[in-house]
């Protein structure tokens, strides 16, 4: 009996020293205290941008595109076009390598628009929107996230056309320089498939228009072969194609050269997508 009038006292001792505080009382904790700083634009970019390499941990599948698939276009173009169009792989893999570099990474930029249209699916979008964050935080941050998936598929192709031949007479700095210009690039492309995964209503929608975007931009250009041996009209697109400017860049810096001309189409193009889509999108993200 004392045993279990003892355990009694104890449980009411306990409920009345756990007694929730009184509402004046978080009044003045509340009042007395300052509020904890808003993020700035960078730190949440950034916590964003952490949160789209966490789901790599999660599902490693998805580094299947920037490892398993480079690899291959590298082998296949490499041996398949080598001996026809320079007489041996050796040769070929000296252009082919950065123009398949450039048309892997534009390819892969149209999943940073699955993975918007996911989380619309999902209704995470609806939390980042409570949010007291800087509004572009969570496109900036999937497009950050986005970046480290290009520079593991470059570090992955180059890796690989070392080992069947490839050797870049500009040394690490041209390496270097040509893939931090495909990076910016990219990022910068990356704007519309943000736009496509706010505006279409599933992901094989934003897959199908992305394709029918990107391959004849990327295989209509001197990716794989020069633009001299095409007919004029095809020259003509060619010739004022992004992806041609760029890859002339990349494969010029790669090979010890300076190509201010590719570089400044690069870059403009580059600004001209994030002024022209970057808008677009935080007006959709925002009357979503």
């Amino acid at each position: 009996m004392s045993t279990v009038t003892t355990a009694k006292d104890t449980r009411q001792t306990d409920a009345l020293a756990f007694e929730a505080p009184r509402a004046d009382e978080l009044a003045a904790l509340l009042v007395g205290h300052e509020r904890p700083p808003r993020p700035g634009a960078l730190s949440a970019s950034l916590t964003f941008g952490w949160r789209a390499l966490l789901k790599i941990k999660h599902v490693p599948e998805q580094l299947f595109d920037v490892t398993a698939f480079p690899i291959m276009l590298v082998l296949m173009y490499a041996y398949l076009f080598g001996g026809a169009l320079a007489g041996s792989v050796s040769e070929y893999v000296q252009f082919l390598l950065p123009g398949i570099l450039v048309m892997s990474v534009v390819m892969i930029t149209m999943y940073t628009g699955v993975s918007v249209n996911t989380d619309i699916q999902k209704g995470v979008f609806d939390r980042f929107r409570s949010l007291p964050i800087w509004r572009p935080a969570p496109m900036v941050g999937y497009l950050l996230g986005d970046v480290v998936r290009y520079l593991i598929a470059s570090v992955v192709m180059l890796t690989v056309g070392v080992i069947i031949g490839y050797r870049p007479d500009g040394g690490a700095l041209g390496v270097l320089l040509g893939v931090a210009l495909l990076l910016v690039f990219a990022f910068a492309f990356s704007w519309i498939w943000t736009m496509c995964g706010l505006l279409l209503r599933s992901e094989k929608s934003v897959m199908g228009v992305s394709m029918m975007v990107i391959f004849p931009v990327t295989f209509l250009s001197n990716v794989f072969v020069d633009p001299t041996t095409m007919p004029g009209w095809l020259q003509a697109f060619v010739n004022n194609n992004p992806v041609t400017h760029l890859a002339t860049a990349v494969r010029d810096l790669m090979a010890g050269e300076w190509p201010a001309a590719a570089i400044a189409w690069s870059l403009g193009w580059s600004a001209l997508l994030v002024l022209v889509f970057g808008p677009l999108t935080m007006r959709l993200y925002n009357r979503r």
